[in-house]
């Protein structure tokens, strides 16, 4: 009896809550817990309308029986009807009178949606959900309040990346300290606004030091200010942070200064310390053969660490060395001619010199590991796909290599882990694909899940060319808009509930929309990208000289007290 009336309170206060009869959009009809729920609309203050104010990728709750609250996405937007006459025998589009009479009586539309959290009556926060709300339950629009109970407010470890559909005022915020837990990707075709989203993003972690950044800048697109197609001018990371927070590192000095970007240093890299396994991963782009590589190797057991340097001499003694393993049949004449003219393309590479006094893998270790980060720009290289290969896979295996090294020595030291390091890389699927990421150092960092405190942040435009296993472990995927069967579904790989958001992100802006999924948030979100812009330039500048200040009150404080 007791729990008659309990159901029946619970009803009636679900019934008669003003906010929700304000913004219902409709009721359940149908549906199920793998294939979604199926709502009928309401008609609308015009029969027939609510359709049309509904799209896919917006958040609608659900009010349960028991007071329970289902948050839910919808996925996709339909007409029905309840008589078949209707289908063969429409009314006139003149007869306006028939037209509404048939809308208001015969038609109705439905929406599908996914529901994802519940909140029970006395919890605080959401769970997965488990099951579904009972037929009739009422559906309505999502408010402010709900959002936030779902994403947190913006504070320190929650950064405000968007905000939801036909929501500008809402905010989506990321949790930070999940982004960085597990590798991350930004997908999206060209022109879809990837570089503004991955900049944003990359702004909120170097301002909360939540980690280091090594980037990859392979465009010059993150450093410095860059223009887009209209002629708008936008900062770059180096002019919204201090030093401390960001260095620009290039590999060009000279292209730097012309275009007026200000480095903090230069990388070069020194002949003697590169590895047959640096050239290894450029098989492809070099057109390099199995026997070609494995020829590297035994120039490298045989040479000595100056191997490489001898592949590109043009003294005669070191030619004649190179000559007297072809004479001895440990080498093939036509496989070292073909080795040394594709190595032509390193002589232009002028950040590699014969040798290289200073350890510049130990400089780059030390600023990332006291919590600054690195944006390394490839200036006049930036279309040698070479060079960004050789560059990123080089510096990458020998700083990884540090953080083994550290996280080993404070093995049961609390306080003494390296600094959490996230590596920035584009054109991810040319490091990743299912041929190297078995073997190369993407493909270990990726699966080793921040083992040793290291994680990507793969950019890309064609996600279906990194491995499965990788794409797997890839934890929080921000995906613009594509257009590629195979790479939307290289995007759903190992994702629950992938079939009903597929609609979802097929019906994205072409520019400044996004779809959210996996760790950093609790459940898949539509995200309006906030603009890169004079507003998250302050809002940064604001926050940045607040830390600077607590940080300095802090010192002056520790001055003060011991001297």
């Amino acid at each position: 009896m007791n729990k008659t009336s309990d159901l029946e309170t619970f009803s009636d206060e679900s019934n008669t809550d003003e906010t929700l009869l304000n913004t219902r959009i409709g009721t359940i009809i149908d549906g199920s817990l793998s294939k979604g729920l199926t709502v009928k609309l309401d008609s609308g203050e015009v029969p027939g309308s609510m359709i049309e104010q509904i799209a896919v990728g917006r958040y609608v709750v659900v009010q349960g029986l028991t007071n329970t609250r289902f948050f839910c996405i919808v996925t996709d937007v339909a007409l029905a009807h309840n008589n078949p006459y209707i289908e063969t025998n429409p009314p006139d589009t003149n007869d306006k009178y028939s037209i509404e009479i048939y809308r208001s009586t015969l038609s109705y539309g439905i929406v599908n949606i996914a529901p994802m959290l519940v909140l029970e009556k006395n919890d605080k926060k959401p769970k997965p959900v488990k099951t579904i709300p009972t037929h009739f339950s009422i559906v309505s629009q999502a408010n402010e309040e709900d959002v936030t109970q779902i994403f947190g407010k913006a504070d320190e470890n929650h950064f405000y990346l968007g905000n939801p559909l036909e929501m500008d005022q809402v905010p989506i915020n990321v949790n930070l300290d999940r982004f960085i837990e597990r590798s991350s990707g930004v997908f999206g075709k060209s022109g879809t606004g990837k570089s503004f989203i991955t900049r944003t993003l990359l702004s909120g972690i170097v301002k909360s030091r939540k980690a280091s950044c090594l980037i990859f800048d392979m465009h010059n697109d993150y450093g410095w200010g860059i223009q887009n197609e209209h002629g708008q001018t936008y900062k770059g990371l180096q002019q919204l942070f201090d030093s401390n927070h960001i260095n620009v590192i290039t590999l060009d000095k000279k292209t730097s200064l012309a275009r007026g970007d200000r480095a903090d240093g230069e990388l070069y890299i020194s002949y003697d310390a590169i590895e047959p396994e640096d050239i290894a991963m450029l098989a492809g782009v070099l057109a390099l053969s199995d026997v070609q590589v494995n020829a590297l190797y035994f120039l490298r057991r045989r040479l000595g660490k100056n191997w490489f340097k001898k592949l590109l001499s043009d003294q005669e003694q070191d030619q004649n060395e190179l000559d007297e393993f072809i004479e001895q049949g440990d080498l093939i004449k036509s496989s070292l001619g073909a080795i040394q003219r594709k190595f032509e393309l390193f002589r232009n590479m002028k950040f590699l010199k014969a040798h290289v006094s200073e350890d510049f893998i130990e400089i780059l270790f030390q600023k990332l590991n006291s919590g600054t980060s690195i944006v390394l720009e490839f200036g006049t290289y930036d279309n040698s796909l070479a060079a960004y290969m050789f560059v990123a896979n080089y510096l990458t295996r020998r700083i990884h290599e540090r953080y083994v090294s550290a996280k080993n020595k404070a093995f049961g030291k609390r306080g003494e882990d390296p600094n959490p390091l996230m590596i920035v890389i584009e054109e991810a699927h040319k490091f990743l694909t299912p041929e190297l990421s078995q073997h190369t150092i993407f493909g270990i960092i990726a699966r080793e899940l921040r083992k040793y405190n290291v994680t990507l942040l793969v950019v890309d435009q064609r996600p279906s060319g990194i491995d499965d296993e990788v794409m797997s472990q890839i934890g929080t995927r921000v995906t613009c808009l594509l257009d590629n069967e195979s790479d939307i579904r290289a995007v759903f790989s190992g994702v629950s509930g992938a079939g009903a958001l597929r609609e979802v992100l097929a019906r994205l802006d072409t520019q400044q929309q996004a779809l959210i999924m996996g760790h950093a948030v609790p459940m898949p979100v539509v995200i309006r990208t906030r603009e890169y812009g004079p507003k998250l330039y302050a809002e940064i500048n604001q926050q940045t000289s607040s830390s600077q200040t607590a940080k300095h009150k802090a010192e002056q404080a520790k001055t003060d007290l011991f001297g």
